[in-house]
């Protein structure tokens, strides 16, 4: 952590498409080796399929996805005599959408069995729904921290 000034966050340029930066990042979280190329193929078509598969816009059922995904809620260790207790706190907005980007990513990494662009539409499908691992990702972080409610008192 810097000791005189927090740094500037990064400025993100929209993507060609659909000039969004919640696409950019998204894509970034996708990425793998540098290859940016692969990464955006990946997404596109991910969000045809969807468009296919809802008959809704794809961009729509991305964005619900991820806004149902966020965390409002996590813990974080403090270490208080001795002891370390999981200590519940709001999560920052952009954390948030940061942990709902990788848990969806790495949640359609770990379905088996088809290309990557399909276990994405399907991923953000489910979480478009409010059901699936992501989603489920989530509840038990807010499960965590309401059950280590106890501790709040700790929060610096």
């Amino acid at each position: 952590m810097p000791r005189r000034r927090r740094p500037e966050r990064k400025k993100r340029a929209p993507d060609s498409k659909y000039g969004s930066v919640l696409v950019t990042r998204f894509i970034s979280s996708i990425l793998k080796k540098g290859k940016k190329g692969v990464a955006e193929k990946i997404f596109y078509g991910a969000i045809d399929l969807i468009a296919e598969k809802t008959k809704q816009d794809g961009m729509v059922v991305f964005e619900k996805a991820v806004t149902n995904v966020k965390p409002v809620l996590e813990v974080r260790p403090r270490r208080v005599g001795g002891a370390t207790y999981q200590v519940p706190v709001e999560v920052q907005p952009d954390r948030g959408l940061f942990l709902a980007l990788t848990w969806l990513v790495s949640s359609a990494r770990a379905r088996k069995g088809k290309a990557m662009q399909e276990k994405l539409a399907d991923e953000l499908a489910e979480a478009f729904q409010g059901q699936g691992t992501t989603i489920k990702k989530r509840e038990d972080t807010h499960r965590m921290a309401e059950a280590n409610r106890a501790f709040a008192h700790y929060r610096w």
